[in-house]
């Protein structure tokens, strides 16, 4: 007695042949059980399909039918989240957003895997929200195979699984929004970047003291407080008005006393802020964990390495 085809529209082999293993893990004991299931894999034309059979007469849908459904849920979201997410989320950026270029779509596409591993502000464990959505469409798979006997997955996917759908539609919006905010922080960052290439230097160096959070010292060479207004700032100041998430008027000023060579001490080198000077200011700028005078700011372990030495 069929209980239920699935059909896949113009699968792989390799493909067919994982739906229907996924199917048999799934089922456990009752696939080829005297009084359980048996899988049917074939091909038609353009589409491979998978026939479950009840194994007669043992078979009591009263009491295994449950069982099958919830199974067969679970076997069909996994295949639906592990091989046809990505398509899913690529079909959304160019249908939806109409991007063609394919790094665009890869990375917009790795912004979506990184909100897919996001709830709220809190990391959530990957197995937590993988389950999570397994959970959403095995149900819906489950209740449809309760009442119909043919499920195409194709079409299963785009008017059954609306509430699926629209989640990964909302990640695919973060994601293009996410990109674009960084597509443009990097071309502010490459036009400060031209900026200070073409400008030449007016002092020979400066120290940036970084005192912890958002708290810093600009120094000259002589390790005495820059007054950025003796310089003209002009252009400086109207490239940087700008709507960005940085200090900048840390990198308004020192673009604007433009130092030959920066040395920027902290003890947090990994901080938004020193990763964005140094990219802007590139060999020109160099990264300070300890040295004798920053010491007296930052204090730090006496016994280590001066790095500013000869």
């Amino acid at each position: 007695m069929e209980l239920f085809t699935l059909v896949l529209i113009k699968p792989s082999e390799e493909a067919l042949a994982d739906m229907a293993e996924r199917l048999a893990d799934a089922f456990g004991d009752l696939h080829n059980d005297p009084k359980g299931v048996s899988l049917h894999p074939y091909t038609g034309d353009g589409h491979g399909a998978v026939r479950v059979e009840a194994v007669l007469p043992g078979f009591q849908l009263r009491e295994q039918g449950e069982a099958v459904y919830a199974a067969a849920g679970d076997a069909i979201a996994g295949y639906v989240m592990e091989r046809l997410e990505s398509s899913i989320l690529k079909d959304l950026i160019t249908r939806e957003y109409h991007y063609t270029d394919p790094e665009d779509i890869a990375l917009i596409e790795g912004y979506c895997k990184q909100f897919l591993f996001y709830e709220g502000e809190a990391l959530v464990s990957l197995e937590e929200i993988k389950n999570r959505r397994l959970a959403k469409i095995s149900g819906s798979v489950a209740d449809y195979l309760r009442e119909q006997t043919l499920l195409v997955l194709d079409g299963f996917i785009r008017f059954r699984l609306q509430e699926y759908i629209d989640e990964m539609r909302e990640v695919v919006e973060y994601a293009v929004d996410e990109y674009m905010m960084d597509r443009q922080y990097q071309e502010f960052i490459s036009l400060l970047k031209y900026f200070v290439y073409i400008q030449e230097a007016k002092i020979p160096a400066a120290h940036l003291v970084h005192k912890g959070g958002a708290e810093f010292l600009i120094l000259d060479d002589q390790w005495e407080p820059i007054d950025a207004s003796a310089f003209d700032a002009s252009f400086t100041l109207e490239i940087l008005d700008k709507d960005i998430n940085l200090e900048d008027m840390i990198v308004s000023t020192l673009i604007t006393v433009s130092p030959q060579t920066i040395y920027i001490h902290t003890r947090d080198p990994d901080q938004q802020i020193i990763h964005t000077i140094t990219q802007i200011f590139e060999n020109r700028a160099s990264v300070c964990s300890y040295c004798r005078r920053c010491h007296s700011y930052l204090g730090g372990e006496s016994q280590r390495q001066d790095q500013l030495s000869p």
